[in-house]
């Protein structure tokens, strides 16, 4: 049986990663809500800018995640969850395609060495596997971006609801796709890089997380 190439893959990583720049860039302009908005207020100071954040990421599992992760991002938020949101997605998106870039790279690797009689055969298709399965995760937060874009272009409540529930529907499924990820590293052995592996995923699903708290404090924020 003719062995799936990952050359493929490795393409699809790349030309990722190259767009990433467009991707992730996050507006100062503000998303719409679904009720009428309030009188205009004084912008917020940068402190009040990270007061927002801390205050936002202590809603999440791993806080301190949350902070660090999305500190730069302070001026660009004002205040705003949905844009706090989307510099969540972007972060995870982000952290997403660097390991898939790695993990595309160690496939490659194990399969030519597989190939060569060299290494056993299980590493090589686990590692391929978790990639597979954190691609899917990457098409997954691409698609929650498109949706938190597109709030810029709509103001109604059942279509901001329709909206963010993609969005946390598609969030999860990425938070599944990692954690699946890393299922079946447990029946490798004597692989060097299973380690870093697993924990570069586990930061990524930890991203992933968050992000998806934040969407849904903004949902919450609006709603009610």
């Amino acid at each position: 049986m003719k062995k799936p190439s990952i050359h493929q893959p490795i393409f699809f990583f790349f030309l990722a990663a190259t767009l990433l720049p467009s991707i992730l860039t996050v507006h100062s302009q503000p998303s719409p809500s679904p009720s009428p908005s309030p009188s205009p207020s004084p912008s917020p100071s940068p402190s009040d800018d990270s007061g927002f954040i801390e205050t936002s990421c202590n809603t999440t599992l791993y806080p301190d995640v949350c902070v660090s992760s999305l500190s730069n991002f302070s001026t660009y938020v004002h205040n705003d969850p949905a844009l706090l949101a989307r510099a969540a997605i972007s972060v995870t998106l982000s952290k997403a395609l660097e390991l898939g870039k790695y993990l595309s790279n160690v496939s490659t690797t194990l399969q030519e060495i597989q190939e060569d009689g060299g290494h056993h055969p299980t590493a090589a298709a686990v590692f391929h596997d978790c990639f597979e399965n954190l691609k899917d995760a990457v098409d997954e937060m691409r698609g929650s971006m498109k949706q938190m874009r597109d709030l810029v272009t709509t103001g109604s409540l059942e279509s901001f609801r329709f909206q963010m529930s993609n969005v946390q529907t598609w969030l999860s499924a990425a938070l599944t796709d990692e954690e699946t990820c890393t299922d079946g590293f447990k029946d490798v052995q004597d692989e060097p890089r299973k380690d870093e592996v697993c924990a570069r995923v586990d930061g990524v699903k930890k991203l992933t997380s968050n992000a998806l708290a934040l969407v849904n404090r903004c949902v919450d924020n609006a709603i009610h």
